[in-house]
């Protein structure tokens, strides 16, 4: 309710006609903009259910490309994970077979490098289950029957203990794919995908319909200013939503992985897990990226302004890293710089815009003025004469140190006419312009008195003679 309240006094403040609604019609105006925001998110997540495939494989796109990077670093520059995936598969696929029916298996794959892969990545799964490092290393220099091929490119796998490649047959599709552990657990993540997606979609019309009910009854002119403005507040969420995407996701993915394997605890998460950390991350930016929009509204409000924006940034910059820190959902300090570093930069260009708005407004107040000026100075001489003499003491007073306004106070101007003087020549002046003319008014002579005066005096009573 106080939220409400809060909400239904902006709305006051920002069209004074909306002052006289009672706080039921205020309800009744929430009401119609929460239908349509419901009406759009449903349209739109529908419409995003269709292509949850396709939203599915862009989802995964940021672990792909950290899985990539993390094993590209761990192997010979000469193969690629790709390759080194599937020679791991057909190893241990072709562990069983003979010599002549291997030679048959590998002629079915079209890479003609896959069978030495292969042959390495046996030798490489047998050197990893032995302990410690340097009997892995021996037993790769001791192997019979091996090739010195063979030998330097196993040595080359095996050369930093810190650094070795996943062993391990498929992990690549146990990191993407993950695992559902419960029955209903894919089509309720395929729901939160297409509702997360829906939302990044239906935005502008979203944005659309709180604006108009925050900052209802709009002029043509600022109408007209709107659509550009809605323009950008998209262009911000979208360019939240992609830096995420493209830089923070991978980041923090790459850390938490990175991080879990130097643990020695294998990165085998859950899909559910992931998407919802993944699309929370994603629309958490889109949404901290909407500041600027924010502010603004607040200054055209008149909330807020250059002065008090520049008075307090020190405040909102601390305010900026708390509410980052709630709002991200890793505690870890990279991320958190990677949102308030933004965050940031966008307070201080909203601080820019809103010195230029105030500065417009000033420049307009200065344009108003001198045109009442130079309406006062075309008016009647006495007027102008008077408006000049009160221009010029104020002019002069107001240059003055505070000390000398006070000793100033009540002294007469240089041409020897008081501040009453004058005040008082200029209101008999308006008087003589405002009182009507009659022509039938009876002369009064001078010293004359009324005969309906009630202030005339009465006749003085004798006192009567002493008779005695």
């Amino acid at each position: 309710m106080f939220l409400l309240t809060k909400a239904f006094k902006l709305r006051d403040k920002a069209n004074t006609k909306l002052a006289d609604k009672s706080f039921l019609e205020h309800l009744e105006d929430l009401r119609l903009m929460v239908t349509r925001i419901v009406v759009t998110l449903l349209i739109a997540t529908i419409t995003c259910y269709a292509l949850k495939d396709t939203l599915m494989d862009l989802l995964r796109r940021p672990i792909v490309v950290v899985w990539e990077q993390n094993q590209q670093a761990r192997l010979p520059q000469t193969i690629n994970p790709d390759t080194w995936e599937k020679a791991k598969r057909a190893s241990h696929y072709s562990s069983v077979l003979s010599e002549k029916a291997k030679a048959s298996y590998f002629a079915q794959f079209d890479n003609p490098k896959l069978s030495f892969y292969a042959q390495c990545a046996g030798y490489y799964r047998a050197a990893r289950s032995l302990e410690p490092h340097e009997k892995r290393l021996q037993f790769i220099q001791n192997l019979p029957n091996i090739s010195e091929k063979e030998k330097k490119f196993t040595l080359d796998l095996l050369k930093d203990e810190t650094l070795l490649p996943d062993a391990k047959v498929d992990a690549k599709n146990n990191v993407i794919y993950m695992r559902s552990l419960k029955p209903t657990e894919t089509f309720m993540l395929s729901l939160k995908l297409a509702f997360f997606a829906g939302i990044i979609v239906s935005f502008p019309f979203i944005l659309v319909f709180i604006l108009q009910f925050v900052l209802p009854g709009l002029k043509e002119n600022e109408k007209k200013a709107l659509w550009p403005a809605l323009a950008i507040g998209f262009g911000l969420f979208l360019s939240g939503v992609f830096f995420c995407y493209f830089m923070v996701l991978p980041k923090a993915l790459e850390f938490f992985y990175t991080y879990s394997g130097s643990m020695g605890v294998e990165n085998e998460w859950r899909i559910g897990e992931y998407i919802i950390f993944a699309t929370q991350f994603t629309l958490i930016f889109g949404l901290a990226f909407e500041l600027p929009v924010v502010v603004m509204t607040l200054v055209k409000i008149g909330i807020l302004d250059y002065d008090i924006m520049s008075r307090t940034r020190s405040y909102a910059i601390v305010s900026i890293f708390i509410i980052a820190a709630i709002i991200t959902p890793t505690g870890d300090a990279l991320t958190l710089c990677m949102l308030t570093a933004p965050m940031t930069l966008l307070y201080e260009i909203c601080i820019w815009f809103a010195y230029f708005t105030s500065k417009k407004e000033l420049e307009q107040e200065a344009a108003e003025m001198a045109n009442y000026h130079s309406l006062l100075e075309s008016a009647p001489g006495s007027l102008a004469a008077g408006h000049n003499r009160n221009r010029d003491h104020d002019t002069e007073y107001f240059s003055k140190s505070p000390e000398e306004q006070t000793d100033s106070e009540g002294e007469e101007l240089d041409d020897g006419v008081s501040d009453s003087e004058d005040d008082s020549e200029q209101e008999t002046i308006f008087n003589t312009i405002r009182a009507p003319y009659d022509p039938f008014a009876d002369e009064i002579t001078p010293g004359a008195k009324d005969e309906d005066d009630t202030d005339a005096e009465e006749p003085k009573e004798e006192t009567p003679k002493d008779l005695s």
